[in-house]
């Protein structure tokens, strides 16, 4: 049976391991480092039996802690993330099996924080849309687009013709307050938006709709698609991809957040790619939470409790 001193060992060496073997940044290692010292604080006050072999159950129970204490969905699911990549490493050192990192990854661990899909269940909802589907290569590039830029539902339904820059990677879309931002865009959307506005938008817009500029995702008359349309297409493929109910669009940019801040990305730079105007707004994706604050502040400050 693995002590707690084993594990604030393993802690120490996988943050080592970070900074000399993968070069991540001093920052992106204290995160780690603390999401990692969350979980050494649980394992302790519940008296894990063996933090090396958890079970589905007993990651479920971290995560409802999590959410008791009032951890947004994000911020629990970037929890998750920073644990298997430290079972990665625990496996490299040949510490344990392979069973902890799969759990980890598993679709039934990530149903328990409803509103982000783990990486392999946003790789399942992105391949529904088939060639045999009518509007299967407009489908596809509107998923791919979704999770590749984080755009809000309004922002993708109102995106222009003119304004993707395929050769670029790039578009600009128009966010709240009128106000337009660049955003890149990643190869797998890049391809699925070039096929679908050479063989797929032609088939259905006939013309600009009003005389305005042409929007690049349209229905069948040649009009653009509004949200309620979107939020149904998600639904649809969601369900035919056996994942949870509760997804929708906005679940998408919720994970394009939390897996780009969980690879190390600045917040400043994701505050950029979402349209905060506040860094607080976007500080709800992240591992740095009000209520760990606060609990840290009755620990430690001297006068705290009065």
């Amino acid at each position: 049976m693995a002590s707690l001193t084993e594990l604030q060992s393993d802690i120490l060496a996988f943050r080592h391991y970070l900074k000399a073997e993968r070069g991540m940044s001093e920052n992106t290692v204290m995160a780690y480092s603390r999401d990692l010292q969350r979980f050494s604080e649980w394992v302790a006050v519940v008296r894990l039996e063996d933090y090396l072999k958890p079970t589905l159950k007993d990651l479920g129970r971290y995560i409802a802690a999590m959410t008791d204490e009032g951890l947004a969905a994000p911020s629990i699911a970037r929890h998750i993330v920073s644990l298997r990549m430290f079972f990665r490493f625990l496996r490299l050192e040949e510490r344990t099996g392979p069973a902890a990192t799969e759990l980890l990854g598993s679709p039934k661990l990530w149903e328990r924080v409803p509103t982000v899909l783990s990486p392999a269940n946003v790789d399942a909802l992105l391949a529904e849309p088939r060639a045999g589907d009518r509007f299967y290569l407009r489908d596809r590039a509107l998923l791919e687009t979704l999770y590749a830029t984080g755009c809000r539902a309004s922002e993708v339904v109102n995106l222009k013709v003119e304004d993707v820059y395929l050769d670029a990677g790039f578009l600009k879309c128009t966010g709240k307050g009128s106000k337009q931002r660049v955003v890149p865009l990643g190869r797998p959307a890049i391809a699925a938006l070039r096929s679908y506005l050479g063989e797929g938008r032609p088939q259905f817009a006939k013309s600009p709709d009003g005389g305005g500029p042409a929007h690049v995702f349209v229905s069948r008359s040649g009009k653009a698609i509004d949200r309620i349309t979107l939020w149904k297409l998600v639904k649809k493929y969601c369900l035919r991809a056996g994942l949870p109910h509760t997804i929708s669009p906005h679940s998408l940019r919720h994970s394009f957040a939390t897996h780009v801040l969980a690879g190390g990305a600045d917040i400043r730079v994701v505050q950029e790619l979402l349209g905060h105007t506040s860094i607080q707004t976007t500080q709800h994706y992240t591992h740095v939470d009000r209520a760990r604050l606060k609990a840290l502040h009755a620990k430690f400050h001297p006068r705290a409790t009065g």
